[in-house]
């Protein structure tokens, strides 16, 4: 190995099985060699990767950031480098461990260089009595394997208390798409690392944390551009996810009316489209023959060109949707009904007080989207005035583009309403930033003309005195929405903006 790389000036290395059988030869440059992806080898479990990597240094070079941060992404049983001597003979050989300890200083430990011929014969002892010890140092846990367990990631340059808020709120995205959360980290830095976002050293101690709590997903609270998932994933054998990502995996879940999941397929392939990469060589081959463009397309042309045409098919879809939504709406206001549709921050109880107001059945969880799909529901008022209400998406800060174009077609559902009820959940620590980010929303939607009115959700949770403050201070009416008793106050200022509005409609 080491007078085949001195002549021909490129560094060459080999991934070794226990047993001793070669498994992968790697050819790179003078500076370094780049491992394969490994997915198909075992890793699972909390477990090392089952081979070690050998490879030469021309430079005289010990083992160097990339080989510890190889070492500790891929789970690798060993990393050891040959010196190459100027007659091309190996001068000695430097390794390293992964240590279980998290405690440990440093999470590698070098071992002494030794002739390569004068190895010890101890290395499986050394691979078992480590992994023995990730086993024993490990928590006890009752790991679902059905279940996806996943590491949260924030970094950010904005301070620590605005960094643990988003980050209290990817808790709760996580928790609705049903992924268990084994650990947080939190990472501020001045400048965001392009390449791979975080810093090499934080990377591998991410991957050793993955390592001893058995987790098989990494999920970014920001949104990463493709080249930065590619780098992350070919630093380990996790799988990496962006808060983005999250979300749309969240309506893909809870979508259930037939444009609620058209809508999100679309936004889905929408952010698939520019994040189609080559993983591997298969993603290079030609296609061609009858039909080929020219001598042919590669595998990345044809799944671009085959989301093209799917994105065009759904677009017809949706467009028969919003025609059958506009006739419906069309009817109602022959039958001269006032809308009042509930809006607000996912999570601040719209659909628990649409089933209290008109004893309905709406799926209610304390979770964040727990309901997409709009829902009108009849109500009267007092004094035999009827109204239909309507539920709609909840907002949340950040909300992915793809998503607010592709559910923009439901959002219009407000555009006919005569109030807007807009459900402010008092209970949350921050929700004046909550109302902050529908407001813009609503600015955004060309929304903010309609009359509002702000309902302080959950008033039972918080002390008397900060509720009068509170509503005094944001003109809102405080309820709970689980206590029909609390709805009058609310109910006659409805009544009230929806006769003004309706009035000025039969002026016009």
């Amino acid at each position: 190995m080491t007078e085949l790389s001195l002549e021909i000036g490129r560094q060459i290395g080999v991934l070794l099985s226990r047993a001793g059988r070669v498994e992968y030869v790697l050819v790179g440059d003078s500076r370094g060699i780049v491992i394969p992806v490994l997915s198909q080898v075992r890793g699972g479990g909390g477990r090392l990767k089952g081979l070690r990597c050998v490879h030469t240094h021309l430079a005289g070079e010990g083992l160097s950031e990339d080989d510890l941060l190889d070492l500790a992404c891929l789970r690798l049983d060993l990393m050891a480098v040959l010196k190459i001597q100027p007659d091309g003979l190996p001068e000695r050989l430097y390794a390293a461990h992964l240590l279980p300890d998290p405690r440990a200083e440093k999470p590698v430990a070098l071992l002494e260089p030794v002739v390569p011929s004068q190895q010890p014969p101890t290395f499986l002892e050394l691979v078992e009595a480590l992994e023995a010890e990730f086993t024993r140092l490990r928590p006890v846990l009752e790991v679902d394997r059905n279940q996806d367990r996943a590491i949260l990631v924030s970094v950010s340059s904005q301070p620590r208390g605005r960094a643990q808020e988003s980050m209290d709120e990817l808790i709760e995205l996580v928790r609705s798409d049903e992924v268990e959360v084994v650990d947080t980290v939190i990472q501020r830095r001045e400048r965001i690392q392009p390449r791979t976002i975080l810093g090499k050293g934080k990377l591998a101690e991410i991957m050793l944390k993955a390592l001893r709590l058995q987790a098989n997903l990494l999920i970014f609270d920001q949104e990463l551009n493709p080249s930065q998932v590619r780098s992350i994933t070919d630093h380990g054998d996790l799988r990496v996810i962006d808060r983005t990502q999250l979300i749309l995996d969240i309506f893909a879940r809870r979508a259930l009316s037939r444009e609620g999941k058209l809508q999100v397929e679309m936004a889905q392939l929408k952010y698939m489209l520019p994040r189609l990469v080559t993983r591997d060589d298969a993603l290079s081959r030609l296609t061609g023959g009858i039909g080929g463009r020219g001598p042919g397309e590669t595998k990345l042309e044809v799944d671009r060109r085959r989301i093209d045409d799917r994105l065009h098919n759904l677009a017809k879809q949706l467009k028969a949707v919003a025609r059958e939504r506009h006739q419906r709406r069309s009817r109602r206001r022959k039958r001269e009904l006032p809308v009042v549709s509930l809006v607000g921050y996912t999570n601040t109880g719209k659909s628990t007080l649409l089933n209290m107001l008109t004893r309905s059945a709406v799926t209610a969880e304390n979770k964040l989207f727990a309901t997409l799909d709009p829902t009108s529901r009849r109500l009267r008022f007092p004094e035999d005035i009827e109204v239909i209400v309507t539920d709609t998406v909840g907002f949340i800060r950040n909300l992915p583009d793809e998503l607010m174009q592709a559910f923009k077609s439901t959002l219009e559902e407000l555009h006919e309403a005569d109030v807007l009820v807009h459900v402010i959940d008092l209970g949350n620590p921050r929700f004046a930033e909550q109302v902050v980010v529908v407001e813009d929303m609503l600015r955004d939607l060309d929304l903010d003309r309609i009359p509002q009115l702000r309902l302080l959700n959950k008033a039972d949770l918080v002390d008397p005195e900060v509720v009068r403050h509170q509503a005094a201070q944001l003109g809102g009416v405080p309820i709970c929405a689980l206590d029909p008793s609390t709805f009058g106050p609310f109910l006659e200022q409805a009544r009230h903006l929806v006769l003004k509005r309706w009035g000025k409609r039969g002026e016009m």
